[in-house]
C-alpha cells in the first residue's frame, strides 16, 4: 500500500500514545474513506463544519512524467471531532465508509502528529517528496534497451528525476542515466521529505 511505501502507515500513528490531558471536547480521528473519494469526503465533511486534513505526497517530474500528487495514506484522511456528539455525522457523510476503531472503539491520535505533518504541507496539504534510491544501491534496470541489467547508483535522482547509474557493458563500466520510471521500484521509491524526522 502506498503509505507503507512511504515509509510510513496508519498503524504506526496509533502506537504513538495520545494525550492523556486535554482542554478540548475535540480530538483527531482517522477516517477510512469509499475507494479514491478522500477528496469527497473532505468535502462533504467541511460543508458540516468539520476540521479535516489529507495529506497528499506530491511526486517530482521524472522524463516524461510530469509529476502527480499522490495521498499519502490511501483512503485515509483525519478529522477533528467530538466523537461522542459528531459520530454520526461524520459516518453518515458521502464518501466515508467509517471512523478507524481498535477493539471496537474510536481511538484518537496525538495531535502532535497530525501538526507534524500540516508543518510540512502546503495550504492544500501537499507535501513534497524525494526518492529513497540511494548512493551505492545496487539497482536493476526496468524496460528500455538495458532492461534486465544490474547497475549502482552514482547519483541519487536530480529534481528531474534523473539518476545516474554504472553499468557493466561487454566487460566495461559505463555510466547511464535513467528517469526513475526505468530503475525497477522507483516508482514506489517516494517518501515524504520528512519521514527521517518522523517521531518515534
Amino acid at each position: 500500500m502506498i503509505w507503507e511505501q512511504h515509509g510510513i502507515s496508519v498503524a504506526r500513528l496509533y502506537y504513538i500514545r495520545v494525550h492523556q490531558v486535554n482542554t478540548l471536547p475535540q480530538y483527531w480521528y482517522v477516517i477510512y474513506s469509499n475507494p479514491h473519494k478522500e477528496q469527497q469526503a473532505q468535502f462533504h465533511l467541511g460543508l458540516k463544519g468539520v476540521q479535516t486534513f489529507f495529506p497528499r505526497l506530491h511526486v517530482p517530474a521524472t522524463g516524461e512524467n510530469k509529476g502527480k500528487v499522490v495521498p499519502l495514506f490511501r483512503n485515509y484522511l483525519f478529522a477533528r471531532i467530538d466523537v461522542t456528539s459528531e459520530y454520526h455525522l461524520v459516518v453518515w457523510t458521502p464518501g466515508v465508509r467509517r471512523l478507524v476503531t481498535f477493539g471496537g472503539e474510536p481511538i484518537p491520535i496525538q495531535e502532535d502528529v497530525v501538526e507534524f505533518l500540516k508543518q510540512r504541507a502546503d495550504p492544500h496539504g501537499v507535501i513534497p517528496a524525494r526518492s529513497k534510491l540511494r548512493r551505492s544501491e545496487e539497482v536493476e534496470i526496468s524496460g528500455g534497451p538495458f532492461d534486465g541489467l544490474m547497475g549502482i547508483i552514482q547519483t541519487p535522482p536530480d529534481d528531474k528525476g534523473r539518476v545516474k547509474v554504472l553499468l557493466k557493458l561487454l566487460n566495461r563500466q559505463v555510466s547511464v542515466r535513467f528517469g526513475v520510471e526505468f530503475i525497477k521500484g522507483g516508482r514506489t521509491a517516494w517518501t515524504p521529505a520528512m519521514a527521517n524526522s518522523m517521531p518515534n
